[in-house]
């Protein structure tokens, strides 16, 4: 988890501990509980929001695929933008 000005007042102990709880589960059950946020999550943004969320969690993946992909590079020879290129941090 990264931090900026947006998630400064995160209980970082608290959500790591969630993290760390649902990691312990077995695939399907972490995805049937990523969907099963949604409803919840889509109803308290803007559709605009909600998009730009969907975006970033893709994102998420192909970067997390990109690193696998080149062991050892680092971020400054990977091919996709992560959050910092796009939020110009």
């Amino acid at each position: 988890m990264t931090t900026s000005r947006e998630t400064s007042e995160l209980n970082y102990a608290a959500l790591r501990a969630l993290v760390e709880s649902a990691n312990a589960l077995p695939i399907p059950d972490r995805i049937t509980l990523m969907k099963a946020l949604v409803p919840g999550i889509a109803r308290e943004l803007p559709p605009r929001e909600f998009e730009g969320l969907i975006v970033e969690l893709r994102l998420k993946g192909e970067r997390l695929y990109d690193a696998v992909s080149h062991p050892g590079e680092g971020r400054k020879s990977r091919h996709v933008m992560g959050e910092r290129d796009i939020e110009a941090r």
